[in-house]
């Protein structure tokens, strides 16, 4: 009977990131630096208003949108981060996870055959949403351009089958972000012309050099971009699943289509914890002491990794740094097979992120230094035996 099954489904692989956590899973004693979920418990606050969710009843269906509440919360919250102006009412939707959020967003804007401009390396969770919807994903290597998809990259990829833009600032694997010029530059470029920027902001608390600036900032842009949002990272609240869509009501009209069909609503529980971690003084204090903490695990690692040697950009923003292996003369594969032999110490290939991180390895930070000095330990003597 397989034969019979949906052909873009059949051919999508297994994430590269999913193989090696699944292969870690089984060895529990392994120092693993492959996660890319914060080593933070959720705070108590948000934690006890889930609690409190529980025992007020809040434990059914919600609007498909998502709470009203909630949505004003939201937009109040990236209008004082990022200046961003949207309509609680017809311009949010409530998604489950960023990750929902994109598979809207790709379902409502792609056609057979439609073209998306992915910078790459990439995360691995774009271009099999891009399939699904019979998609073309076009890659764009930016190794040699400081991991940065800038105007100049986008303008020699663009034909009249291009529909969408990812611009996934700061990103994963590599934390690298884009300047306000840089941005600027590629609203000039795209203004006008019948393309969408599915701009991912997962990530956009964890900026580390200075503020985020979002590209729906900007008003000539506004109409044709989706921004993607959500608190798994920057609250630590990966497991409740909550994220958001902010765009243009046109496009919110259709996504709530997808949603009621879908999934229906967000999980209730999750979305009144979400008002209470958006709305609290609390909200801001906690968020820039993961901050903090990162940018010194960033500091630690980064110097680490030069000290043994290694060529590597610094990473201004998210939790991940991505040093190239080249000088070992192993491929990301072998690489990381050989660590987790010899070393115990299990990180992410950088082929699992597109062909183009290849001869590269990500190595995530959220995690305690104290992992983080046992993972390093066993890279520098690991990289000592091979170059």
């Amino acid at each position: 009977m397989r034969h019979l099954l949906n052909k873009n489904v059949r051919n999508i692989e297994m994430s590269g990131i999913r193989k090696v956590s699944n292969k870690v899973d089984r060895s529990p004693d392994v120092i693993n630096l492959t996660f890319g979920q914060p080593n933070f418990d959720t705070p108590e606050y948000i934690k006890e208003a889930g609690i409190q969710a529980i025992k007020d009843g809040h434990t059914g269906y919600t609007e498909t949108a998502g709470l009203l509440e909630l949505r004003e919360a939201a937009c109040h919250y990236m209008n004082r981060q990022y200046n961003l102006t949207f309509d609680p009412n017809e311009e949010v939707l409530v998604t489950v996870g960023a990750s929902e959020a994109l598979d809207i967003t790709f379902r409502t804007i792609l056609n057979e055959g439609s073209e998306v401009i992915i910078p790459t390396p990439a995360y691995p969770g774009y271009e099999p949403l891009v399939q699904m919807c019979n998609g073309v994903s076009v890659y764009v290597d930016t190794t040699s351009n400081e991991f940065k998809l800038t105007a100049n990259l986008i303008e020699k990829h663009l034909t009249d089958k291009t529909r969408a833009i990812v611009l996934p600032y700061p990103n994963n694997p590599m934390g690298s972000l884009l300047t306000k010029s840089e941005i600027r530059d590629i609203a000039d470029l795209l203004a006008g012309k019948e393309i969408f920027i599915v701009a991912d902001e997962i990530y956009s608390e964890l900026n580390f050099e200075e503020d985020h600036m979002s590209i729906g900032e900007i008003d000539k842009v506004k109409n044709q971009s989706i921004i993607i949002n959500g608190l798994s990272k920057s609250l630590a609240m990966t497991g409740w699943r909550i994220g958001f869509a902010f765009a243009p009501n046109y496009l919110i009209e259709e996504f709530n289509k997808i949603k009621s069909f879908n999934t229906i609503c967000a999980p209730s529980i999750s979305q009144y914890a979400s008002v209470i971690a958006l709305k609290s003084e609390k909200n801001n204090d906690e968020v820039l002491r993961m901050k903090i903490d990162y940018k010194k695990r960033r500091d630690y690692v980064y110097n680490r990794i030069v000290k043994m040697g290694l060529e590597v950009i610094p990473p201004n923003g998210a939790f991940y740094i991505f040093p190239s292996i080249k000088k070992t003369g192993l491929s990301s594969t072998e690489f990381m097979d050989g660590l987790l032999e010899e070393e115990n110490v299990a990180i992410i290939p950088g082929n699992a992120f597109t062909e183009h991180g290849e001869g590269f390895i990500r190595i995530s930070y959220a995690q305690s230094f104290d992992q983080l000095e046992k993972g390093l330990d066993g890279i520098e003597r690991f990289v000592s035996k091979k170059i």
